[in-house]
């Protein structure tokens, strides 16, 4: 089953450049393009996407608001962050308005269409340098935000293990090896917890983890 882009961005030879790569991959279809932050959000409502490439920086709607009322869609696409600013600022705006991924504009090809597949399967892309300023980044606040989401307090103390792991920027096969388990049972936990907390991927529960106070940076 071939996976649905609908690639965003405000340049035209950046869109194009994009179709020719992701087009030339056997399960992969470039559905659509979009020039702003507003026909992104009308493309990802027509064509219902698995993903979709968004630059930050667009006239009209920027990516972050445009992530935003995506994630809020009734069959909400799943958006991947690409840009050439490699800003704190951008990476919370657009983890705290829904995207699943965040990637930097220079990174080899083969690294984009791995990311597009990561997401399309229902997983995050939150590299490790990401992970560590959202660490740094709650470490610089005074106090957590400590109103946990429905469904903290169901977590078993194993779930909450995991959860720390995951924090931390550990992958399931780390998570394995770290608590002595097989890969299909952390994968296991992390789908409970993601149901529990009614989270969307890895990247909001990173978020969760460390705004509600339960992992402490």
């Amino acid at each position: 089953m071939s996976i649905g882009v609908v690639v965003a961005d405000d340049q035209a030879i950046v869109r194009a450049g994009f179709r020719l790569l992701i087009d030339s991959e056997p399960d992969m279809t470039v559905l659509g393009e979009a020039a702003d932050g507003a026909e992104a959000v009308a493309a990802a409502r027509r064509m219902t996407p698995d993903v979709v490439l968004m630059d930050i920086r667009m006239p009209v709607m920027d990516g972050v608001a445009a992530t935003r009322l995506i994630a809020a869609g009734e069959t909400p696409s799943r958006v991947l962050i690409l840009t050439t600013f490699d800003l704190d600022e951008y990476v919370f705006a657009a983890l705290h308005a829904g995207a699943s991924g965040f990637m930097l504009k220079d990174r080899p090809p083969e690294e984009l269409l791995s990311a597009i597949r990561v997401i399309a399967a229902g997983e995050a892309l939150l590299a490790p340098n990401v992970t560590r300023r959202l660490i740094e980044h709650f470490i610089r606040q005074p106090e957590p935000l400590r109103t946990p989401p429905g469904g903290l307090e169901e977590l078993t103390v194993r779930e909450r293990e995991v959860l720390a792991l995951i924090a931390a920027g550990l992958s399931n096969t780390e998570i394995a090896g770290k608590l002595v388990i097989s890969v299909p049972t952390a994968k296991t936990h992390v789908s409970r917890i993601l149901a529990k907390l009614a989270a969307r991927d890895r990247a909001q529960l990173v978020v969760i983890a460390y705004q509600s106070g339960l992992v402490k940076a």
